[in-house]
C-alpha cells in the first residue's frame, strides 16, 4: 500500500510530540524542585498608635507600617490609624484585647496599671545597662518569655514585639533650672509608669498623661513642669513655648522601647509566613526607628537651644544619685509585694550585670573624643 504522507511529516509530528512531552516533564521537575509559594487571601489588620499625627513617634510606627506592607506583596496589609482615632492612647491595649482594634503601637507603661511588672519592660530600673542592652535582655535573655508570661498571668489576648532602643529621656522641662534633688519636691510632674512611683517616693506631685495631654495641662496648671520623651516630640508639643529650661538625663526612664501589639487570635488565625512577617519586621523597624530618633533628635535639640532660646542643661549628678537611692527603695517594695515582679527583675538585672559588664569595660570614651574636637560645648 502507497502511503499520502508527505515526506518528513512523521520526523516533525513526532520532534513537536517529544518536545511537547519533554516540556510538562521539565515543569513537573521545576515544582518537585521549588517549594509552593503561598497564595493566600489579602488579609487587612487595623492598627491605631498612641501618638498624635505630628509626633516622631507616629513617623517611628509608619516606619515598621510601611515594613509590613512592603514585604507582604500585598497580601498582608496593616491599615494604621493615630491616637484617638479609634480610642485613647492609654486604651489601646484593652481596645486589642477585646478586638476592636487588631494591632497598637505604643509602650508597655501605657498600660501597667494592670501590672506594674509591664512597665519593667521599658521604663524599669537601671543596673548599667540602656535600652540596646534592655532589647538584648528581651530577644536573647529570656526576656520574650516573662513578658509573654505575664500576658497569661492577666489573662490578655495579645502577642507583642519589641522595636527601638529608645535613648535615655531627659529628665523633662522646667519653670527654672532644677540645681539639686530639693529643688524638685513638690513639684507638679508629668511622667508615667514606675518613673511616676520614682518621682512620688522622691517627693514630687506625679500626674499621669499622655502626650497629647501635656501642654493643655502645663497651661491649666494641672502640672508644672513634665517629661515625654526627647527633644523631637517635645519641640512638637510647644514644650518650648510654655518653659524654658530643659534638664538632660535621667535615671528615670533610661533604657525604654516600643510595645507592637497583636490581637492574639488574630495573629495566630495567620498562616506562618504573615506571622513571621509581622514579627521580623519589628526588628527592621527597630535600625530605622533609633537612626531616624539620632538624626531628628539631635537637630532638634539644636533647635531649641539656637532658636528657641531654651536653656539647656546636664542633670546635676547628685539628683541622678537621688533617684538611684528612691530605686532602691521602689524595688524592695516591689519585690516584697509581687513574687513574680522579683523574678522578672532577677532575670533583668541578672543579664544587666553580665552585659554591661563587657560592655562599659569595653566602650571608649566618646565623650573624651567629643571633647578633644569640640572643646567645651557639653558644659559638664
Amino acid at each position: 500500500m502507497t502511503s499520502t504522507t508527505k515526506p518528513g511529516a512523521t520526523t516533525a509530528s513526532g520532534r513537536r510530540k517529544f518536545l511537547k512531552t519533554a516540556g510538562a516533564a521539565t515543569a513537573g521537575a521545576a515544582t518537585m524542585g521549588f517549594p509552593m509559594v503561598s497564595r493566600a487571601q489579602t488579609t487587612r489588620l487595623k492598627m491605631q498608635g498612641a501618638w498624635g499625627a505630628k509626633d516622631v513617634f507616629n513617623d517611628m510606627a509608619m516606619e515598621y507600617v510601611d515594613r509590613v506592607n512592603a514585604m507582604a506583596g500585598g497580601r498582608l496589609k496593616i491599615n494604621y490609624l493615630v491616637s484617638g482615632a479609634v480610642v485613647k492612647a492609654f486604651q489601646t491595649k484593652d481596645a486589642v484585647h477585646k478586638g476592636v482594634l487588631d494591632g497598637a503601637h505604643g509602650v508597655t507603661v501605657y498600660w501597667y496599671g494592670k501590672s506594674k511588672v509591664a512597665s519593667l519592660f521599658g521604663t524599669g530600673p537601671v543596673f548599667g545597662q540602656d535600652a540596646h542592652l534592655g532589647l538584648a535582655w528581651i530577644y536573647r535573655g529570656g526576656g520574650q518569655e516573662l513578658y509573654d508570661e505575664l500576658h497569661q498571668k492577666l489573662g490578655l489576648n495579645t502577642v507583642g514585639f519589641f522595636a527601638l532602643p529608645m535613648p535615655t529621656q531627659p529628665l523633662g522641662w522646667f519653670k527654672k533650672e532644677i540645681k539639686s534633688a530639693e529643688d524638685m519636691v513638690g513639684l507638679k510632674y508629668r511622667t508615667v509608669g514606675l518613673a511616676a512611683d520614682l518621682m512620688q517616693e522622691m517627693g514630687l506631685k506625679v500626674t499621669q498623661l499622655p502626650g497629647g495631654e501635656i501642654v493643655p495641662a502645663l497651661e491649666r496648671g494641672v502640672i508644672e513642669a513634665f517629661e515625654f520623651n526627647n527633644p523631637t516630640s517635645d519641640r512638637s508639643f510647644g514644650a518650648q513655648d510654655v518653659s524654658k529650661n530643659y534638664m538632660m538625663g535621667s535615671y528615670h526612664q533610661a533604657a525604654e522601647f516600643f510595645e507592637i501589639t497583636f490581637n492574639k487570635a488574630k495573629y495566630d488565625a495567620l498562616p506562618a509566613e504573615h506571622q513571621a512577617i509581622l514579627k521580623y519586621a519589628a526588628e527592621a523597624a527597630n535600625s530605622s526607628n533609633f537612626w531616624t530618633a539620632i538624626d531628628r533628635y539631635s537637630n532638634d535639640l539644636q533647635w531649641l537651644k539656637n532658636e528657641a532660646g531654651v536653656q539647656v542643661r546636664r542633670t546635676p549628678a547628685p539628683i541622678m544619685v537621688k533617684q538611684l537611692a528612691a530605686w532602691d527603695v521602689m524595688i524592695k517594695k516591689l519585690e516584697g509585694e509581687d513574687p513574680f515582679f522579683a523574678k522578672v527583675l532577677k532575670s533583668q538585672k541578672d543579664f544587666a550585670h553580665r552585659a554591661a559588664y563587657y560592655y562599659l569595660l569595653n566602650q571608649c570614651d566618646y565623650k573624651l573624643a567629643f571633647e578633644h574636637y569640640f572643646p567645651g560645648e557639653l558644659g559638664f
